[in-house]
């Protein structure tokens, strides 16, 4: 379709062909003949269309996760309990640059990002003060994090153990999908090898230290926001997790285990009926795939649970209220999908770290869904639609292929070192910016609906306080007064020896440093030195 570019034009009449925006025709009206059935399934039931819960959200409703964390530690714990008091049901915790690439905050590098996207995070006594006055062994907490997931990891687990909470009692999860960072995000730190290396420790450690903690997020959301389409985002993330299932084998794991805690995650965008059957067809493909390529018959370990965001950079700065709108079309769309936990962002996080004010309205759009609109009373209502289910048998043909172009180039290991996955990405990103700068995908208050007084800042404006830097490395330089370094150093020396190591498994030297206080930086620096840093490659 076309648009009229001029401020207040409305966009001109649809073209008889729609596609979405994976490229897939859709009919105009859709019959029987369109797809192979599928909504007679049960959900519960292998292929898991429609859902992996027989009785859907009647059980239970999604675990309400709202993403949260700036500044100090003490800051951040003030807004989780904030948001707690307001029927949140989980914990989403954002963390820092610095903490996230592995550099303490004391690092001139380091300085101009501490707490700017997500809280500093450091050391244990910072991981205490984050959790003060909050029950792990009943919360829920997920980490954004990847390269020093592990470490993080890690850190929680010392932190319960300070506090005598066994570790079976913890729930949530860690990201730590290394593979889509060098693909789209960029906080890697270590070569791809040793990163599988480090994530397969942890999974196969968590599996038996907290078994019921997911120890990977294998997430297509910064795949989809970085430009890629609802197709290629699950594609994508399947990839990636087909290659931590082999790198774990490789290990000698048990894949009847370690696969019923695997974990997905991803974006939700605009296109509604593509969103939803995105989800249906990744879990019916996942379960086929972990059965066909390597004969799973257990039901558990075939379950394809996920989290998702609703926002992301379909958000946009400019109209910023509309967002709203937005954001409670795609928690629908999440909630028809089946996702077990939703995080929704707040309609001013296109141009700013939420206000509580925003915030909160971000979670009341989840409650009203999970309460008030009947969305969740049945199990996949769209489940049987013509439309849906012809979505959801297209989707998963276009996902086998192009799954099958990554098996072809020699694996997604390989496509990451020669950066043809990054290349393919970016190209795929130029295509969507191209679209919008031409009108061709309408973004209300964008491209089309504009006015020449459009403000793109809306309400309470939030600002990081100025002093917090400084905060956070006096708190960091106290730490490394009271700890004791004859302590540190033999923690770190052991694990510099584990490293070198390939059949060592690295997390209860980890645990054993955050237990000493030993820092972030000073067990990244410690890899560093045995596997060196990854190096992107360049396509022309």
């Amino acid at each position: 379709m076309s648009i009229a570019r001029d401020p207040g034009s409305a966009p001109a009449e649809p073209e008889a062909t729609y596609r979405t925006p994976s490229g897939i025709e859709i009919p105009v009206v859709a019959t029987a003949a369109y797809h192979r059935g599928g909504g007679d399934e049960n959900p519960g039931e292998f292929p898991f269309t429609r859902g992996i819960f027989p009785d859907g959200y009647r059980g239970r409703l999604w675990t309400m996760r709202q993403y949260a964390g700036f500044s100090t530690a003490e800051e951040s714990n003030a807004r989780y309990r904030f948001l707690l008091e307001q029927g949140q049901t989980g914990l989403s915790i954002a963390l820092d640059l610095p903490t996230q690439c592995g550099y303490d905050p004391t690092d001139p590098i380091a300085r101009p990002e501490i707490g700017k996207v997500g809280v500093s995070l450091s050391n244990l006594a910072e991981m205490e003060a984050l959790f003060d006055g909050i029950d792990l062994a009943r919360i829920s907490t997920s980490f954004t994090i990847n390269g020093t997931a592990a470490i993080i990891y890690a850190m929680y687990v010392a932190c319960a153990d300070k506090r005598g909470i066994p570790r079976a009692k913890l729930t949530g999860t860690i990201q730590n999908d290394i593979l889509k960072e060098y693909v789209a995000r960029g906080t890697w730190i270590f070569p791809v090898r040793p990163s599988m290396r480090l994530i397969a420790d942890s999974i196969l450690y968590a599996n038996d230290a907290t078994p019921r903690f997911n120890p990977i997020s294998i997430a297509g959301a910064h795949v989809r926001d970085a430009g890629s389409t609802a197709v290629e985002e699950m594609a994508y993330t399947l990839a990636n997790g087909l290659a931590y299932v082999d790198e774990l084998i490789a290990r000698g794991g048990d894949i009847t285990k370690f696969a019923r805690r695997l974990s997905f995650f991803f974006y939700v965008h605009m296109d509604f009926f593509e969103e939803v059957a995105k989800f249906r067809a990744g879990r019916r493909l996942w379960a086929k795939l972990l059965n066909e390529r390597y004969g799973v018959t257990d039901e558990k370990a075939l379950m394809f649970r996920f989290g998702v965001v609703c926002g992301g950079s379909s958000l946009t700065a400019a109209q910023p209220y509309n967002n709203v709108m937005r954001v409670a079309i795609e928690t629908m769309a999440a909630v028809m999908g089946g996702a077990q936990s939703i995080f929704t962002a707040a309609f001013d996080e296109a141009t700013q770290i939420p206000t509580e004010f925003s915030a909160e309205l971000a979670l009341r759009t989840q409650q009203i869904v999970g309460y008030e609109s009947g969305i969740a009373a049945s199990v996949d209502p769209l489940g049987g639609s013509h439309l849906v289910e012809f979505l959801t048998d297209r989707m998963e043909q276009e996902m086998r292929g192009v799954m099958a172009e990554i098996d072809a180039y020699g694996g997604v290991v390989r496509a990451i070192e020669d950066g043809w996955l990054q290349a393919r990405l970016a190209d795929r990103a130029l295509e969507r910016k191209k679209d919008i700068d031409s009108g061709k995908t309408v973004v209300v208050g964008v491209n089309a609906f504009r006015r020449d007084d459009d403000a793109t800042g809306a309400g309470e404006q939030f600002r990081i306080d100025p002093a917090t830097a400084s905060q956070v490395i006096d708190k960091f330089e106290s730490v490394k007064q009271r700890r004791d370094t004859a302590v540190v150093s033999s923690s770190l020396h052991r694990l510099s020896i584990a490293a070198a190591d390939d059949r060592e498994n690295l997390l209860p030297y980890l645990v054993d440093c955050c237990h000493a206080y030993a820092t972030v930086g000073e067990m990244v620096a410690c890899l560093k030195q045995q596997w060196g840093e990854f190096m992107e490659p360049i396509r022309l």
